[in-house]
C-alpha cells in the first residue's frame, strides 16, 4: 500500500497493487475525525454506566457487546425482563381478593417450607405474602389500642404505695396530736395574706406529689423564708395532707392546708356551673363509662385514640381540678400568687417571677406552640376545640397559639376587674348543652377562651412541659429549666413513668421517712 499527497496539498491518494487507487480529500478527512471526537466520549461514557452498574463484571469485548448491544438496540435484559415481571405480579396481587379460608404462615420460614412444598407459583406466593403482611398489621394495631387502654387505666389508678400513704397519714391525724398541730403556727397566721411573700396555690389530692413540689420550691429558693404555699384538697384527703406538713416542717417557708369544705365561699350558689359538672348524665357516661364501647377502632389512629382515652379521666369532672379559676375568690387578700400543678418540680428560684411585669395582663404563662419538641411545642387551639361546631368557628381562631397550665402567674387584682370566671361558665354550660361536642379534654379549653386578650407571654425556659408523654425529651434542655411538667399519662410515682426522667421527680422524695418506708414507696 502507497500514499501519496498531492503537490496542491488538497488531497491524499491510497493505492496498492491489487485495489485501485482511492483519492480521500482533507475535508473528508476533517469530518470524520471530528465526528469520531464526539462520538468516542459518549462511547467510553455508556460503557462505564454500562460496567459500573451490572451484576456482572464484563472484563472483555465480547461480554461488553453482549450488554451494550442490547440497549443500543432498545432491548432489556433478563434481569430487567425479571424485576418487570415481578412487579406486575405484585400489582395484580394487590388488587386481588384474598381467597377466603387461606392459611397463613405464621412466619417468613414457614412461608419459605410451603412455597417449596406447595409449589407455589408467583401469583399465590405474592398473595400468601400480602395476607400475612395484612394480618400482622392488624396485629400489630390491635396491640397498640390494647397498649393504650391498659395504659390509661394504669394512669388513672391510685398505685398502692400511695394509697397506703393517706390511709397512715389519716390515721396519724386521729391518734397524733403533733400531725394534728396548727399550721402555721399562731403567730405565723397574719403572713397568710402578707403580699410581701411569696404565695404559691397548689391544688391536689396527692399526698406524695404535693410533698416534692413544695420540698423542690423551697430547696430552690434563694429566700424561703419569704415562700407561703396554700395547699387545697379535698374532705376525704384532708387529714392525711394536714398530718404530712404537721411532722414533716419545710421551715423556714410557710404551708398552709385547707380542704374545700373549709372555704365558706364555695358553695353551689356562687359556682352552679359545678353542680352541673357533678350531676349531667352525659359526663358520667362519658368519663366513668366504658371506654372501648361505640369505638370504630378501625377508622381511628392509635394517637387520636389515645388523647380520647386522656380526655377520658375523671380528674376532668374534679372541683379541685376547676378551682383555679376561683382563686381571686378564695383568696381575697393576695394580689399575685403563682399557681403550680401537683405532677411539677421547682429547679430554680421562682422569686423573679413576682418581678415579671405582666403589663395589666392576669395571665402569665408559656406558650405551647413554639419551640424546639415538636410534639410538645406544638400546640395551637385547632389541637383543643372541635372546629366543626359553629359555635367554635365562629369566636375562635384555629391558627391561634395555645398556652400551658401548669406553672402560671396570676395578677389577682387585675383578675377581680375582669369577667374571666363568667367567661369560662358560660362556655362549659355551653359544651355541656352540645354534649360535649366543643371540647373533651378537661379545663385548659374553656380558660383558653376565659382568659383570651389576658395572658402575658413568658420565657420559655421558666417551664418546660411534656415529660409525661414525650420519653425523648432532651436532658440538657430539663436541667435548665426552671419548672419541669409531667404532664400526660406517664406520671413519675407511676409504674409507667419515663425511667430516665424519673430521678429529676425522685430526688425530692423523702425516702428516710417512716411513712415512706412502710408504705414501699417506689420500691
Amino acid at each position: 500500500m502507497q500514499l501519496h499527497i498531492s503537490p496542491s496539498m488538497r488531497s491524499i491518494t491510497i493505492s496498492s497493487s491489487k485495489v485501485a487507487a482511492r483519492h480521500i480529500s482533507y475535508r473528508t478527512l476533517f469530518h470524520t475525525i471530528l465526528i469520531l471526537a464526539f462520538l468516542l466520549p459518549f462511547v467510553f461514557i455508556l460503557t462505564a454506566l454500562v460496567t459500573l452498574e451490572g451484576a456482572n463484571k464484563c472484563s472483555s469485548i465480547d461480554c461488553l457487546g453482549r450488554r451494550l448491544g442490547p440497549r443500543l438496540l432498545g432491548r432489556v435484559d433478563d434481569s430487567e425482563r425479571l424485576a418487570r415481571d415481578f412487579y406486575k405480579i405484585l400489582n395484580e396481587a394487590s388488587t386481588q381478593a384474598i381467597p377466603d379460608g387461606l392459611k397463613l404462615p405464621d412466619s417468613f420460614n414457614h412461608l419459605v417450607s410451603d412455597t417449596k412444598n406447595n409449589h407455589y407459583d408467583p401469583k399465590t406466593f405474592a398473595l400468601v405474602l400480602r395476607a400475612m403482611m395484612e394480618k400482622f398489621e392488624r396485629d400489630i394495631r390491635e396491640t397498640k389500642f390494647a397498649e393504650l387502654t391498659n395504659k390509661h387505666f394504669a394512669a388513672s389508678s391510685i398505685p398502692k404505695g400511695i394509697h397506703c400513704l393517706s390511709l397512715r397519714l389519716t390515721d396519724e391525724y386521729s391518734s397524733n396530736a403533733h400531725a394534728r398541730r396548727q399550721l402555721p403556727s399562731p403567730e405565723r397566721l397574719p403572713l397568710l395574706s402578707d403580699n410581701a411573700h411569696h404565695h404559691f396555690i397548689l391544688s391536689t389530692d396527692n399526698i406524695l406529689a404535693a410533698s416534692v413540689v413544695v420540698s423542690s420550691a423551697v430547696q430552690s429558693s434563694s429566700n424561703p423564708e419569704r415562700i407561703v404555699f396554700h395547699i387545697i384538697t379535698d374532705k376525704k384527703t384532708y387529714a392525711g395532707m394536714h398530718s404530712w406538713f404537721a411532722l414533716n416542717s419545710v421551715d423556714p417557708a410557710i404551708v398552709e392546708v385547707r380542704g374545700v369544705h373549709q372555704f365558706d365561699w364555695l358553695t353551689r350558689e356562687n359556682v352552679p356551673v359545678l353542680e352541673a359538672l357533678e350531676s349531667h348524665n352525659g359526663l358520667m357516661n362519658y368519663y366513668h363509662g366504658s371506654h372501648i364501647a361505640g369505638a370504630n377502632l378501625s377508622e381511628t389512629t392509635p394517637r387520636r385514640f389515645a388523647s380520647k382515652l386522656q380526655s377520658r379521666s375523671p380528674k376532668y369532672i374534679s372541683l379541685l381540678n376547676h378551682l383555679r379559676i376561683y382563686i381571686p375568690e378564695l383568696f381575697p387578700n393576695l394580689d399575685k400568687v403563682v399557681f403550680l400543678d401537683d405532677d411539677v418540680v421547682v429547679q430554680r428560684d421562682l422569686a423573679p417571677l413576682w418581678d415579671i411585669d405582666l403589663g395589666g395582663k392576669v395571665n402569665g404563662a408559656v406558650e405551647t406552640c413554639r419551640g424546639e419538641d415538636a410534639s410538645v411545642m406544638s400546640k395551637r387551639l385547632r389541637n383543643y376545640f372541635n372546629f366543626s361546631h359553629p359555635h367554635i368557628a365562629k369566636h375562635l381562631n384555629p391558627e391561634e397559639c395555645a398556652w400551658a397550665y401548669g406553672m402560671n402567674v396570676f395578677d389577682l387584682k387585675a383578675w377581680r376587674k375582669t369577667n374571666i370566671r363568667e367567661t369560662y361558665h358560660s362556655w362549659l354550660r355551653e359544651n355541656l348543652k352540645s354534649n360535649l361536642t366543643m371540647w373533651k379534654l378537661g379545663t385548659l379549653p374553656p380558660a383558653l377562651i376565659a382568659f383570651k386578650g389576658h395572658v402575658h407571654i413568658i420565657d420559655s425556659s421558666w417551664h418546660m412541659l411534656g415529660l409525661g408523654y414525650q420519653s425523648q425529651t432532651n436532658v440538657e434542655s430539663i436541667r435548665k429549666a426552671a419548672v419541669i411538667h409531667y404532664n400526660g399519662q406517664s406520671k413519675p410515682w407511676l409504674e409507667i413513668g419515663f425511667e430516665h426522667l424519673r430521678p429529676f421527680w425522685t430526688k425530692y422524695v423523702n425516702y428516710s421517712n417512716d411513712f415512706i418506708k412502710n408504705c414501699h414507696i417506689l420500691e
